[in-house]
C-alpha cells in the first residue's frame, strides 16, 4: 500500500495577509500624498525668490503626512493579523 504524500501547510500560505497588503498599498499611497503636498514652489526665473516654498503646507503638513504613512506601512509589516482560516 503506497503511502500519499502529506501536504505541508505551512508552504501553502502567504507571508501576509490580504490585510497587511492593504495596509501597505494605503500606507504608500499617503506617503505618494505627502510628497505630492511638497512638490511646487520653485520659481522659473532665478532672479525672483518664491516665499511660498516656506508654505505650511511644505514645511508642516508634508512631512507629517509622509511619517504618517511611514508609519503605516511599519504597522502593517510588523503587525500580526490574524486570517480567517
Amino acid at each position: 500500500m503506497a503511502k500519499t504524500p502529506v501536504k505541508n501547510n505551512s508552504q501553502d500560505k502567504m507571508a501576509t495577509t490580504a490585510k497587511a497588503v492593504k495596509m501597505m498599498i494605503a500606507g504608500v499611497l499617503v506617503m505618494v500624498a505627502g510628497f505630492l503636498l511638497l512638490s511646487g514652489g520653485g520659481s522659473k526665473d532665478p532672479n525672483f525668490f518664491n516665499e511660498a516654498m516656506f508654505s505650511w503646507q511644505r514645511l508642516i503638513a508634508a512631512p507629517i503626512v509622509i511619517i504618517a504613512g511611514i508609519v503605516v506601512v511599519i504597522i502593517a509589516i510588523m503587525g500580526n493579523f490574524k486570517s480567517k482560516e
